[in-house]
């Protein structure tokens, strides 16, 4: 039995005062359809939570209103925050999206990614850093003709769309910061080897460094994984030496939040004593306390236009599509918290 109390495509159509035809082109991102109207259509959307038929939508399209997110990450803050923003756009859009896990077999993994393309039909897949980088898989989507928006990809980046931010720049910025605030004894937590962007995060820290004349010790470089435990082992390396480091960089939020419970056990004060820095700004950054100064990267942001992308279909023939229109690189932000303060010990 039908709930009487789900809204219609009629009854938007009559609250917007446009026809169903035109509420049927804004939910399929027709791009014939205004900036006004579509506003006017979503905003009723929204104020009925009108979700469409997906069987019917499928009938009367050669969508299939599914899209498929592939990720391998072990930072759970991260992928929590960007499924959260995902899931939320695709339920504006009228989208379903199914998520799958990439196993550590990777033919296993193309496995899945085939089985998910033959059951769902998905009209686009977002690939997570370091599944973005992953030839395989995208050699199985291209075959299939699926097309794929990449989250800061480090490779190939003319073979799809792909949105990123400046993570080298970021990472300097955030370096040169603490060197403004007096540290000259800081040490860094390097993220997983398996993405490009723990990379270009370490050559930032490096190059700051170098830029204002600090020659660091290798003892003040960690190789960390973007998990908490990795950041756990790599504090308690960092914090036993005789010539502690005043402030440390970690890699992403788990990490950061790692060293503090390290530093916190050892009686270390926080940030009197050491100052802690992380990157991504997940909520984790501000559960822990002190809470973490870090970079904000626009993950939600990323979700959210990823699956723009896809859900219009801007993107389905490449040979129209410039190398500069495959690019979208969103700005980042420095967020000074309680974690980091100017060094009061030189």
């Amino acid at each position: 039995m039908a709930d009487p109390k789900r809204a219609r495509i009629q009854d938007v159509a009559e609250q917007a005062g446009v026809s169903m035809m035109t509420v049927s082109r804004v939910l399929n991102q027709d791009k014939k359809v205004s900036d006004k109207t579509r506003e006017k259509v979503m905003a009723v959307v929204e104020h009925l939570n009108y979700r469409p038929n997906v069987s019917a939508r499928r009938l009367a399209s050669t969508k299939s209103f599914f899209l498929g997110l592939l990720y391998d990450n072990p930072s759970d803050s991260y992928i929590s925050q960007f499924l959260l923003a995902a899931l939320k756009k695709c339920r504006a859009l009228g989208y379903h999206l199914v998520v799958d896990e990439a196993h550590t077999d990777i033919d296993k993994t193309i496995e899945s990614v085939k089985q998910l393309i033959d059951v769902t039909q998905v009209d686009g897949m977002i690939l997570l850093p370091p599944m973005c980088d992953n030839e395989q898989v995208l050699d199985v989507l291209t075959k299939a003709n699926v097309p794929f928006v990449r989250i800061t990809p480090d490779t190939k980046l003319n073979r799809s769309p792909y949105i990123c931010m400046d993570d080298y720049q970021a990472a300097f910025d955030v370096t040169e910061h603490l060197i403004k605030q007096g540290h000259s004894k800081i040490a860094h937590i390097i993220g997983d080897t398996k993405q490009g962007v723990s990379r270009l995060r370490y050559q930032g820290y490096l190059d700051a460094l170098r830029s204002n004349k600090i020659i660091t010790p290798p003892e003040y470089i960690e190789q960390g994984s973007f998990t908490y435990q990795s950041g756990m082992e790599a504090a308690i390396k960092l914090l036993s030496l005789d010539d502690k480091p005043t402030a440390i960089f970690a890699a992403n939020d788990d990490m950061a939040a790692a060293v503090i419970s390290i530093a916190q056990k050892q009686g270390i004060n926080i940030p009197s004593e050491l100052s802690v820095v992380g990157f991504d700004d997940t909520q984790l950054a501000t559960i822990v306390w002190p809470n973490i100064s870090t970079v904000k990267q626009p993950i939600n942001e990323m979700a959210e236009l990823a699956i723009t992308m896809l859900a219009s279909g801007q993107y389905n023939d490449l040979s129209k599509v410039t190398s500069l229109d495959l690019r979208h690189i969103l700005d980042f932000e420095l967020i000074e918290r309680d974690s980091s303060s100017a060094n009061k010990n030189n």
